[in-house]
């Protein structure tokens, strides 16, 4: 498992994950159920939707096989698939500028993608800070729509 740990600034409280080639607009995805899984899905991109509109902690691996969901750690924790055609994957925040944002390498193909959210109800009243924090997790797997597998409680 490779595992990379990121501090990355979630304007409009989102992050992105796509692949390099992606072209597609999130504009759409963002609709109801999406925002309440925090999980927007289009064409070789998925966005991440977080509590804060700040720089958060990002830890994003990358594993050989399925890893156990550990769902009583978590907060929030959803699944979905993310096809990779370039073998380049990017994460950034939102409103990042394209071309510096960090590539990792990867081999082409299907991915199942989980987020795992903690440290959400942390948040402080004027939601400036908190330990909130996005676990990102990737395999090769087989196609999947967006599903929760544990929703936070607001």
């Amino acid at each position: 498992m490779k595992s990379y740990q990121r501090e990355l600034f979630a304007d409009y409280f989102q992050l992105y994950l796509q692949d390099e080639a992606a072209e597609a607009n999130l504009g759409e995805a963002w609709d109801e159920a999406a925002t309440q899984r925090m999980f927007a899905v289009t064409t070789g991109m998925i966005g991440i939707g977080t509590t804060r509109n700040m720089e958060v902690p990002v830890t994003l691996e990358f594993h050989d096989a399925e890893p156990p969901q550990n769902l009583p750690d978590f907060d929030h924790v959803v699944e979905g698939a993310l096809v990779v055609t370039t073998g380049s994957l990017v994460l950034a925040g939102c409103t990042d500028y394209f071309p510096d944002a960090e590539r990792f390498a990867l081999e082409p193909g299907t991915y199942r993608v989980r987020l795992s959210c903690s440290g959400l109800n942390t948040l402080s009243a004027d939601g400036l800070e908190g330990n909130d924090h996005y676990l990102i997790q990737l395999w090769l797997g087989s196609p999947l729509e967006p599903t929760v597998l544990k929703q936070r409680s607001v």
